[in-house]
């Protein structure tokens, strides 16, 4: 068993931990790498701390990273985990510069190693199976995707309503269904978006090569307490397909059914969609294209770096009130 060392130790790297223990991989976490240690180490019983990289670096028994640290800081723990040879999953999103980010995917090359990006919205099994739906030409050529996305302010990172850190509702939280927009109509050429108040929504109208367009609403400020909520709608010529998840807080628990609706001339489908942890299939998915020695084809960094190039144009066209050519 490849060994692990996990970089961060906040919010995001408890819920990677966690998905790693509940994998039966918890041991396998040898390194917590952070500034300072926390009491919550019981996620990870067999890791010794550190607040000095190169430890878990130069640990032969280390074979994967885990980046779960603010986003300024990706592109150079990513680039020293891959030149020393490790497999590296990196939180989303992948940096807050597109040019890093493609410099990230050549050195991957280079060293033959594994890098994926956790865009772990792909592993949401409601979007899994709408993807399987419309690949599978149920729905015709797709035209069109509406998507929501609504929770509260992420009060465990304080640095979140720091543009410079964060990039902003549209880098670190909208950028999850930019992607998604991509993944079903394929390359964006333009963006105009919108936002009417502060803390208001945030609409982005994202146009594709292919004629196709998408709508995306955003909105990060719902009252404490409000579960998160995840929507998205695919319009195809030959019919529609829709998914509607409420959750407590992170993809795990649904609050109650969760559905696939698809509506086509042979009538109106309602598939049931079972409840899984998307953090445990995301990084059961990692480990194994690790252990294979195969490319991230469900969550490639080209899409990552595609979205967040989107994420970059939504926030120019909400400067600047214009339409943005991607």
């Amino acid at each position: 068993m490849s060994g692990i060392a996990l970089i961060g130790q906040g919010y995001m790297a408890r819920t990677h931990a966690a998905a790693i223990t509940a994998l039966g991989r918890g041991d396998d976490i040898r390194w917590l790498i952070a500034p300072r240690p926390r009491a919550d180490l019981a996620l990870a019983p067999a890791a010794r701390f550190s607040n000095d990289l190169d430890d878990a670096l130069r640990d032969p028994a280390v074979e994967v990273v885990s980046i779960c640290t603010p986003t300024p800081s990706h592109a150079e723990i990513a680039s020293r985990a891959l030149r020393a040879g490790k497999h590296v999953l990196l939180e989303k999103p992948v940096t807050l510069d597109p040019a890093e980010g493609e410099q990230l995917a050549r050195l991957a090359e280079v060293a033959q190693r594994v890098l994926m990006v956790a865009q772990v919205v792909r592993f949401f099994p409601g979007y899994a199976l709408l993807r399987s739906i419309a690949g599978g030409g149920a729905l015709g050529r797709l035209r069109s995707v509406r998507a929501t996305r609504a929770l509260t302010r992420p009060s465990w990172a304080p640095w979140w309503d720091d543009e410079s850190i964060s990039g902003g509702v549209p880098v670190d939280f909208a950028i999850h269904d930019y992607d998604q927009a991509n993944l079903f109509l394929g390359e964006p050429i333009a963006v105009l978006a919108r936002q009417l108040a502060h803390e208001g929504p945030i609409e982005a109208t994202i146009e594709y090569a292919d004629s196709g367009i998408a709508q995306v609403l955003s909105y990060p400020y719902l009252p404490e307490g409000a579960p998160f909520s995840s929507a998205i709608e695919l319009l195809g010529d030959q019919g529609t397909a829709s998914h509607r998840l409420l959750l407590d807080s992170a993809p795990t628990d649904a609050v109650g059914q969760s559905e696939v609706v698809v509506a086509t001339p042979a009538g109106v489908k309602r598939i049931p969609v079972e409840a899984r942890d998307a953090y445990q299939l995301e990084i059961e998915y990692f480990l194994a294209c690790v252990a294979e020695q195969r490319n991230p084809a469900e969550s490639p960094i080209d899409s990552a770096i595609s979205a967040l190039r989107v994420a970059l144009a939504v926030r120019e066209s909400l400067r600047s009130g214009a339409r943005v050519a991607l």
